[in-house]
């Protein structure tokens, strides 16, 4: 039996207008509570056991969920006093979590592949796998830093000093955890009873927060933390604003859209030309180099908008002429995904070739120097793509400004547009010939959502 911990205990101070005397998870969204949503998709996922922790008027929640019988699982009620943390709250419970627990914050409306994440989890041996996504404010969100390996390296919290470039990859509040690894931090934790005819939290008792405590802790003492990194939807309802995207993305049916079960539209998209300036025929090999071109960030909004994914497929070969190493390259990267955090777009994946086939370069690596399959217009990172992202090939698109990138789209059997950015098509290193041509990126997205099936 799979176990599944809703944390429940927020108020929602910040949208009492809208929810009155309510606790923030009973918030309604698609004409039922929030917490409706994480229960009906615990179930289809196989999670029949539920532990749902609430603190601000608990009684209501009780009578929300009752005991789980019209969804076919258990769910049982964890009661607080007075806050205990998110962390504190589930160690307050220890004796009753099961060897593995999947754990869901209730402000959150989340459409995610939970058997993949859980699976995933299954897989890489950790401890605690956290589901990390990109979003379209990540300059206020807590970041984390992953291997690549996928394994958890660093956590950033905000706020973040400004020209420091991360990775726009967010911890998003929904983890599986071995309950094993929650052992050492019982002891720090409150485990008075719950409130139900109890004393509740101590005076002066510290919270525990996964994210601030728990997982850095656990870090540090060394333990396997690893980053499940997936453009599915989570999204916190804590303000009117985003209370009302969220209302707004689930009526236009980009919430149900976004889980992986459903096969997904893409754009892919080149970089050099595409989405930054071309500076030199070496190429960007340093974060001073790269810079946004015109419109870019809004259109890649405007994709993250209608729930399309934005898929970086991009030749590399300055890694294998030796001219910028792997790490200084996710560095760049990391700019490119800050400077359009700025404007509030992500991009859901960048897949890089690092190869090149030609030898010569001073200080090049010879075990890069490779006739490869990744390498555009070969489909290997496309293939890649479509498979770790299940996406529909059909419906999808590649925007490019080179023949090489419209001969791809060819190869990968994907529709094509050409801009006129970069080398607007006169690279001539292929007669591969475009769907449809446009200036900008910004143009050639508006095109795309304008033909979209969906």
């Amino acid at each position: 039996m799979k176990q599944a911990l809703i944390l429940a205990g927020g108020k929602g101070t910040r949208l009492k207008d809208r929810l009155g005397d309510l606790p923030k998870p009973l918030i309604r969204v698609g004409g039922k509570p929030l917490l409706e949503h994480q229960v009906a998709l615990a179930w289809h996922h196989g999670f029949t056991d539920i532990l749902v922790f609430a603190c601000y008027r608990a009684d209501a929640i009780q009578e929300a969920l009752g005991d789980g019988a019209r969804w076919g699982v258990r769910i049982r009620h964890e009661l607080e006093a007075e806050p205990r943390g998110t962390a504190g709250a589930v160690l307050a419970a220890y004796d009753r979590l099961a060897d593995t627990l999947l754990v869901l914050y209730g402000d959150t409306m989340v459409n995610v592949d939970l058997s993949r994440l859980w699976q995933a989890h299954q897989a890489n041996g950790a401890e605690a796998t956290l589901f990390l996504h990109p979003n379209d404010h990540p300059l206020d969100s807590d970041l984390v830093e992953v291997d690549a390996t996928g394994r958890i390296s660093a956590f950033h919290n905000r706020p973040h000093p400004p020209g420091q470039w991360r990775q726009n990859l967010v911890n998003a509040g929904l983890y599986v955890v071995n309950r094993r690894a929650l052992e050492p931090w019982v002891a720090t934790a409150d485990r008075s009873p719950p409130c139900a005819g109890a004393t509740g939290v101590k005076p002066g008792s510290r919270l525990l927060d996964f994210g601030r405590d728990v997982f850095p802790g656990m870090l540090a003492a060394g333990v396997h933390l690893h980053g499940y990194a997936s453009p599915e939807y989570i999204k916190d309802i804590g303000t009117p604003e985003r209370y009302d995207s969220v209302c707004a993305e689930y009526d236009a049916g980009v919430v149900h859209r976004s889980s992986l079960e459903v096969p997904q539209v893409a754009v892919f998209l080149d970089r050099d030309g595409t989405l930054v300036s071309e500076v030199s025929r070496q190429g960007v090999c340093s974060p001073d180099q790269l810079e946004l071109l015109p419109g870019v960030a809004e259109a890649i909004r405007s994709l993250n908008r209608a729930g399309v994914r934005a898929v970086v497929i991009t030749n590399q070969p300055v890694v294998a002429k030796g001219f910028c190493s792997e790490p200084e390259l996710q560095v760049i990267h990391n700019k490119l995904e800050t400077l359009l955090g700025r404007d509030h777009a992500f991009l859901d994946r960048i897949y890089y070739c690092p190869h090149h086939p030609e030898k010569g370069f001073l200080g090049e690596r010879p075990e890069l120097k490779v006739d490869c399959g990744c390498r555009k217009p070969r489909t290997g990172l496309i293939e890649q793509a479509i498979g770790e992202l299940n996406i529909a090939r059909e419906e999808s698109w590649l925007i490019g400004d080179s023949t090489t990138d419209l001969q791809t789209a060819r190869n990968a059997g994907l529709r094509s547009v050409l801009v006129g950015t970069g080398y607007g098509g006169k690279d001539g290193r292929h007669s591969a010939t475009p769907d449809h041509a446009c200036a900008t990126l910004l143009e050639a997205v508006r095109h795309v959502l304008q033909h979209s099936t969906r």
